[in-house]
């Protein structure tokens, strides 16, 4: 079997297996691709806009000639429409190198305006003797991706921040607002909640909880206590308006909707109406928040997904949904009271691309299920956990899925192209493979 990568824990040779939309083919063409959370092929339309920026637009975008000025146009122009999908302002985008850049990004400017904050209040009220510095307190909840989860930590751990994760809700499995609100503290600067989860696909209550901050900010104004979503697998399969949210911060995460991996970060009037403090320092790139000359032909295509996503959300959607409940009526058709479907919770909305199923019986956990079968490709869970593929997943035992059932599930993501054929063919895969282990012992 071939090495695990970040994004495919599993088989690296394999077909994308598509609609009308496209179709991919590599080494294999048997295998089918159910994991879309981990990360997306490119659509067609992103590799033209990609290959085009490459032979026009090589110049430096800092440069006055032709091709230079062709750089900062593409630039430009994919600002405005990353700014489109999440319903802000072009100026309100800052291009990172991905998620976990800008996730980074938003925790270190948090502490960092805290500790700018409270030495002004120090000093003007004339104490320099007064107690210990008082630390700045984040708030996440405890289902969230390590970009913001092990910051948090290591912030914690050297004594630079307090942090608090919440549990999300054994019923729900999404952090319950007044959970949040009851963790919050006179010295919390951020609360980092993610939009959706990416095993279970739950939606998170986020305008609520900002409608809630908000209005305890207005309380005081000077130790605001900032908003920041990570987005990387909400964008491209629902509506996403950070005026709507009410968020200060949002990351933007382009491989998960069919962009090249390079990232962005939504920041509601950086610099001005909210705080963002750089990691890097050079040159006046993207105006001083992320030095460093900007990576063109992946920010064109970056700004072309998001136009795809803009123009056809609502097809994108619709046919995912309408997928993913055929794939689960399959799962059940076939494996009876066999297969618990992980991600069911009482109010809660799901992401429309997203099943997480378990199959019952000893023998028959996730990473065994998926190393045996011949044409499946999907994961137990996060990419970036593939390291720790033979525990149970921690973000389904938060949610109150029994630890047998945990160790067992497999999450399936479709894509915008997986047709009806694909969870036909699956299903019939995980027949087999199971048929194969069980008859093994």
């Amino acid at each position: 079997m071939a090495k695990q990568s970040d994004d495919i824990p599993l088989v690296t040779g394999h077909t994308f297996t598509h609609n009308d939309f496209h179709h991919y083919s590599e080494m294999n063409q048997d295998r089918i691709y159910m994991d879309y959370n981990a990360t997306t092929p490119l659509e067609p339309e992103v590799i033209q806009a990609i290959t085009e920026a490459l032979e026009d637009a090589w110049g430096n975008p800092s440069s006055n000639y032709i091709a230079g000025a062709k750089a900062k146009a593409l630039i430009n122009q994919s600002r405005e429409s990353v700014a489109r999908m999440v319903g802000g302002r072009a100026e309100d985008i800052i291009f990172t190198s991905g998620g976990t850049e800008a996730n980074n990004l938003v925790i270190n400017t948090a502490v960092e305006h805290f500790r700018r904050n409270y030495q002004a209040a120090k000093q003007g009220e004339g104490d320099h003797n007064g107690d210990m510095a008082c630390l700045p307190h984040i708030i996440a909840s405890n289902v969230e991706h390590d970009s913001v989860k092990l910051v948090a930590e290591h912030l914690q751990k050297s004594g630079k921040a307090e942090v608090t994760f919440v549990p999300v809700s054994r019923v729900t499995a999404h952090v319950e607002v007044e959970d949040i609100m009851a963790a919050v503290r006179p010295n919390t600067c951020l609360i980092s909640v993610m939009l959706a989860n990416n095993e279970t696909g739950v939606i998170m209550p986020l305008q609520e909880i900002c409608q809630r901050v908000k209005s305890l900010n207005k309380q005081c104004e000077r130790f605001r206590i900032l908003l920041h979503t990570d987005a990387a697998q909400a964008l491209g399969k629902i509506r996403v308006d950070v005026c709507e949210l009410g968020v200060d911060y949002l990351t933007i995460v382009g491989h998960k909707f069919y962009a090249p991996r390079v990232g962005a970060l939504y920041v509601n009037g950086p610099g001005t109406k909210t705080p963002l403090y750089p990691m890097l320092f050079g040159g006046g790139q993207e105006r001083k928040f992320r030095p460093g000359t900007e990576n063109t032909p992946m920010i064109a295509g970056l700004g072309k997904a998001a136009e795809l996503v803009t123009s056809n959300l609502t097809d994108y959607a619709s046919h995912m949904q309408s997928i993913k409940l055929y794939l689960e009526q399959q799962l059940e058709a076939v494996f009876g009271d066999k297969i618990r479907i992980n991600n069911h919770f009482p109010g809660s909305d799901i992401l429309p691309n997203t099943c997480n199923v378990s199959i019952l019986g000893p023998g028959l956990q996730g990473w065994r299920v998926l190393s045996n079968c011949a044409r499946l490709l999907a994961s137990v869970g996060a990419a970036c956990h593939s390291d720790n593929v033979h525990r149970p997943s921690h973000i389904l035992l938060s949610c109150g899925i029994p630890s047998d059932v945990a160790a067992n599930a497999l999450r399936l993501s479709v894509g915008r192209g997986t047709t009806k054929e694909d969870v036909d063919a699956v299903v019939e895969d995980l027949r087999e493979t199971v048929q194969l282990l069980e008859e093994a012992r």
